[in-house]
């Protein structure tokens, strides 16, 4: 195999031969094929796709790139949810915990931050002590007993997938359908799960931005699902607008855990209670969707949610009691409000260049070096279909660092359409 011819090959829209396709991703992983050969490499999948038996094979080479899991020991179902990302978007955060209150195993393998979207990593680590790196045997003892960890990926677990994606971060590859695909099903499905909710993201703040992009992706996940005998289901939710009150770091956690403690949005609830009825359907613990979420429901609101959040922080070396104290940790220390231009009705939000304003603000990276501010971040005041007043402050943005503040700010500038007509925001658009 001559990386160069195989580049050629996909860049003409030939099928890449799984045996080729192997040995060029196991010399990328061992230093062999270089960075710029597999970004060569992912721009023409980019450009041309991939066929289902490329997919698969993809899929699979990632999966035996590294060790797999196994807990079909576990009276537990095994279970986990992926969003494909999006601005504001805490639900793992709520949802992880919530599931295992519910007494379903959960390893969940998160990412960080890519292109304008947060990472659940990134999030997880502004916990004081909170530890995303551990081992393998470390990550099924976490499982096992908590009933949930929420862990990076290492190097063991697909280390093709893992220095792939962080080429795509940089390269302009991330909204690849295949490659979205590849690297979120060969994760999963190296967790060792049973069943898989997927979250997929459709607009101007997603990396699909259309419906018909979203089922094309969705579809594809669920034959890739099928293919590794993994249940999967999709349910295709809104980015028009960033879900919750706040997207960044610390921000984004304490919103979590004032969810998690019943105080939460609705959007943001109604997200993760959808998500969750599918899961817990799969696992035989509700009859129909509106039993799944009345169990959810309950699980906050007696407070085992909450309680198994705790125990998930204490077991990952976290500092509970700090977490108890979420709300006066990671104080920015700038912080300014973004005023409506006019009176009228929020029509419409650019998710997208908000998302842009949280990574200038330091809750995302623009290069794989960059260190990440735990205090930046948006919080959200009025959204579309809010009727606003001239001068009224729509969000505020927050951080350490006044440069960074004043770039985003300018980015901020033309991110809400104010008209005099009325709006709504649809934020579940189906379920498949």
């Amino acid at each position: 195999m001559i990386p160069a011819e195989l580049i050629k090959r996909k860049r003409d829209g030939l099928s890449l031969p799984r045996e080729d396709l192997k040995q060029f991703i196991q010399d990328y992983v061992n230093g062999t094929v270089t960075d710029y050969q597999m970004a060569a490499l992912l721009m023409a999948i980019y450009f041309n796709g991939m066929t289902d038996d490329e997919l698969f094979s993809l899929v699979e080479i990632m999966l035996n790139s590294g060790e797999r899991m196994d807990f079909s020991h576990l009276d537990s179902y095994v279970a986990d949810k992926h969003s494909t990302g999006g601005v504001g978007d805490k639900v793992s955060i709520i949802l992880g915990p919530l599931l295992a209150a519910a007494g379903l195993a959960i390893p969940m393998i998160s990412g960080r931050s890519l292109g304008h979207t947060g990472g659940t990593l990134d999030k997880l680590e502004t916990i004081p002590g909170f530890q995303v790196d551990v081992s393998l045997a470390e990550f099924k003892r976490l499982v096992e007993t908590v009933g949930i960890a929420m862990i990076g990926q290492t190097s063991e677990i697909c280390p093709a997938d893992k220095k792939m994606y962080a080429l795509r971060d940089v390269t302009g590859t991330v909204e690849s359908i295949p490659l979205i695909c590849g690297s979120i099903m060969s994760k999963k499905i190296a967790e060792g799960i049973r069943g898989l909710v997927l979250d997929v993201k459709v607009g101007n703040g997603a990396f699909m931005k259309n419906y018909h992009d979203a089922q094309r992706l969705g579809n594809m996940l669920q034959r890739v699902g099928r293919a590794f005998d993994v249940t999967t289901d999709v349910v295709y939710t809104s980015m028009n607008q960033p879900l919750g009150r706040t997207a960044g770091l610390w921000c984004e956690v304490n919103e979590a855990i004032e969810a998690l403690k019943g105080d939460g949005p609705e959007d943001l609830l109604t997200v993760t209670f959808e998500l969750g009825a599918r899961l817990l359907m799969q696992a035989g613990k509700g009859n129909n969707r509106d039993e799944a979420i009345d169990l959810q429901k309950e699980l906050i609101r007696s407070g085992k949610a909450y309680e198994t959040f705790l125990n998930m922080v204490a077991a990952q070396h976290g500092r509970p009691d700090e977490v108890e104290r979420h709300a006066s940790l990671h104080q920015p220390r700038h912080k300014t409000a973004v005023q409506a231009n006019r009176s009228g009705t929020i029509t419409k939000m650019d998710t997208y260049h908000i998302g842009l304003a949280t990574v200038e603000l330091g809750s995302g990276r623009k290069k794989t070096t960059d260190r990440l501010d735990p205090t930046a971040g948006i919080e959200f005041l009025r959204k579309i279909g809010d009727e606003v007043q001239t001068g009224e402050t729509l969000f505020y943005c927050f951080n350490s660092d006044q440069r960074k503040l004043q770039s985003a700010l300018r980015i901020l500038e033309e991110t809400v359409t104010i008209e005099d007509s009325p709006a709504n925001h649809r934020l579940i658009l189906s379920k498949a």
